[in-house]
């Protein structure tokens, strides 16, 4: 039975689950009805789901961003396995694999993220969101591990750092992190960790 964490709450994977190589990372939300006006159209809501890949807290190079622009690290340790542009239906709306024996040592961070796409022009933010979650699955058997479901109001807020997972004493976990930040696009949000 999966681990429902809240806000700040940290899990072990591997300890829990000796012989873990593997996890997917689940990411979903859903927009909130909005009305388009007499003269626009509303516009797609495309949330995009990231892992920036740290070593000692710190972003060392370009290809440690993986998201829609970038799909695998060159390790393979770690796969986008594609862009949702709407957010529509349930279940999780994108997904990244996460392959822990082939993690470069340097790596001992993974910082899991979500921005709106184009933002700013869109006039989007999270408190046009509900449902969202990050929930981690053991992909040999389907098995949630973890959930958070983000209930903070993130009204003007357009990006999220929803969790980590980090490697302590030789044993992979997860934070749920869940801090929502007005980075208005995922190059902003990168900048945290150069």
């Amino acid at each position: 039975m999966a681990v429902s964490l809240q806000k700040g709450q940290k899990i072990s994977l591997t300890k829990e689950r000796p012989g873990l190589s593997q996890v997917i990372i689940g990411l979903g939300w859903d927009a909130k009805n909005q009305k388009a006006s007499l003269f626009s159209k509303t516009k797609p809501f495309d949330c995009d789901a990231s892992i920036l890949a740290l070593s000692n807290k710190k972003l060392t190079n370009n290809s440690d961003v993986i998201y829609y622009g970038n799909l695998s690290h060159p390790s393979g340790a770690i796969t986008h396995l594609g862009d949702n542009l709407t957010g529509d239906g349930d279940g999780d709306d994108e997904q990244i694999i996460v392959d822990f024996s082939k993690m470069p040592p340097s790596l001992d961070s993974l910082i899991v993220v979500v921005n709106i796409y184009q933002s700013t022009e869109r006039k989007q933010h999270f408190g046009n969101v509900k449902n969202a979650f990050i929930r981690i699955v053991d992909p040999k058997n389907n098995i949630e591990l973890c959930r958070y479901n983000l209930t903070d109001d993130y009204s003007n807020l357009t990006a999220l750092i929803f969790g980590e997972l980090y490697k302590k004493d030789s044993e992979w976990r997860f934070n749920a992190i869940g801090q929502g930040t007005t980075d208005p696009t995922l190059n902003s949000l990168i900048k945290k960790y150069h």
